[in-house]
């Protein structure tokens, strides 16, 4: 715990950007104590994170620290004890980190969608086509690319993606920025460059026109290559020294009463993210790794 509280006090988000920092939500009188909460910078980027902590502010009196990383990141400072959950958005990462036995309870919260986005004019062609077609027309037109390349769900995803075309990306024209969602869409803008962005971010950051929407298949039914699923998983409190009441609290919040804030969330007046909690009949896949065989 001493080690974790040294982090706090230099700031573990790490270098200042638009999600770079830690972020404590105000609670009322009556503190009953902190959730240390490392999450995805795209939850964090779109604005939604910080609605959604001050409603469990509200309701549960405790604070709700946030460590604002890519989700392999995230997933790192749990494994170091650093933090009592983690709300991420990379099945493959979080299946590994489950299997290891460092995390337990896993959730689904919520859900949104990945976009292909670049210059307005479309030097590429890729307007229209499905996500593989359009990076397939990104490498063939040499066109710049900027990749997040910090082993972020947006990054796993992006690589996916890579792979289902059959091109292994390289050389001038495709850059990483090591950044979190929010600076890389900024740069692209700047730049004039394609890149792969979830829904939020991009009605957050990269909605003035700069940027257009050239793989956009819809938040209501992405196909599988664009579905953005998000999940929180508290610490195993039998592995680290992590807070797992309040962490569990958490999660019920996020899972019931924060699932109609998530369902009101709107940037500019459009729907960001879908609830995903509420089910008559949850799958049981969503606690244990997917290729489970127990």
């Amino acid at each position: 715990m001493r080690r974790r509280q040294y982090l706090r006090a230099l700031g573990l988000g790490g270098a200042a950007s638009l999600a770079g920092c830690t972020t404590r939500a105000q609670t009322p009188s009556g503190d009953r104590g902190t959730v240390t909460l490392a999450t995805a910078t795209t939850a964090y980027d779109s604005g939604l994170l910080p609605v959604l902590n001050r409603g469990y502010a509200d309701r549960f009196g405790a604070r709700v620290e946030s460590v604002v990383r890519g989700t392999g990141a995230s997933l790192r400072t749990a494994r170091d004890g650093d933090c009592d959950a983690v709300l991420v958005h990379a099945r493959p990462l979080e299946d590994e980190f489950l299997r290891e036995g460092h995390g337990v309870n896993r959730r689904r919260v919520m859900v949104n969608d990945f976009l292909v986005v670049g210059p307005p004019d479309d030097p590429a062609g890729v307007a229209g086509g499905d996500p593989v077609a359009a990076l397939e027309a990104v490498a063939d037109a040499g066109a710049t690319f900027l990749s997040r390349g910090d082993h972020s769900g947006t990054h796993i995803r992006e690589r996916r993606i890579w792979d289902e075309a059959g091109v292994d990306p390289g050389g001038e024209w495709y850059l990483e920025t090591g950044q979190g969602m929010g600076d890389t869409l900024i740069a692209a803008r700047q730049s004039g460059a394609y890149t792969l962005v979830d829904r939020g971010t991009f009605l957050a950051v990269g909605g003035d026109g700069a940027l257009a929407r050239h793989v956009d298949r819809g938040i209501d039914d992405p196909p599988p290559l664009l579905r953005n699923e998000y999940a929180v998983i508290p610490v195993n409190p039998a592995r680290h020294d992590a807070a797992y009441a309040l962490a569990m609290s958490y999660v019920g919040y996020l899972t019931g009463p924060g699932q109609s804030r998530i369902e009101e969330f709107r940037v500019d007046g459009e729907r960001a993210f879908r609830p995903l909690a509420r089910s008559a009949d949850p799958a049981f896949d969503q606690y244990v790794p997917s290729d489970w065989d127990g």
